[in-house]
């Protein structure tokens, strides 16, 4: 009984240890497609065209590269005025500028902004998180033309991580019928960013 009762307890430290154990990057991220995966598989929370999704798989996403994924300084930028952020219809939905992010690919100083929703700020679920559209060489070409998004949460210090492994397109890139933000000119990168999802194959 003694000894049975060891080995379950063993039984249970393994689980645990394996349960606390951090992901790896490419866990993390295969993680991130998997579940994005399964939204757009499910014709309850998929974008797509119903003649899109009976042929759908899986989405397309570039290779992994933990050098996309990059630890930025984070400014913050409070009193900034709530603005209309365009979209690819007549609908307005309201941000703020929340911070300025500042990192470095390929030799290059890059730096974009990061915005809050002022509908997801009221709510309890989102309202830690922030918004980054952005544009970069890649658009058009093996991404999505009219660019992608990134969420984020609001970090606690001075520096956020910014994993482009986890952009993806827009609704729109899927069905037309959507509404949706236009990335600001202020976001475009003169850079490839060769990470996260790639541009849909329309049926």
């Amino acid at each position: 009984m003694k000894k049975t009762l060891i080995t379950l307890l063993f039984l249970i430290s393994i689980l645990s240890c394996a349960q606390d154990k951090e992901l790896t990057h490419t866990e993390e991220v295969e993680q991130f497609q998997y579940e994005l995966n399964v939204h757009y598989s499910d014709k309850k929370t998929s974008p797509l065209k119903s003649k899109d999704l009976k042929k759908f798989k899986k989405l397309s996403f570039f290779p992994i590269d933990k050098t996309f994924r990059v630890v930025a300084n984070f400014e913050r930028t409070p009193d900034e005025p709530i603005f209309e952020m365009p979209t690819s219809t007549d609908r307005l939905p309201l941000y703020a500028q929340f911070g300025i992010a500042t990192f470095t690919i390929d030799g290059k100083e890059l730096s974009l902004k990061l915005y809050q929703s002022q509908e997801s700020k009221l709510d309890p679920e989102y309202v830690d998180h922030l918004f980054l559209p952005f544009n970069d060489l890649t658009n058009g070409n093996k991404s999505y033309g009219a660019g992608r998004y990134i969420d984020v949460k609001i970090p606690e210090g001075d520096t956020i991580v910014i994993d482009f492994n986890k952009a993806y397109n827009p609704y729109c890139a899927y069905n037309d019928e959507y509404s949706c933000p236009i990335p600001p000119r202020e976001n475009d990168l003169n850079v490839e960013i060769k990470a996260g999802v790639l541009a849909f194959e329309k049926h």
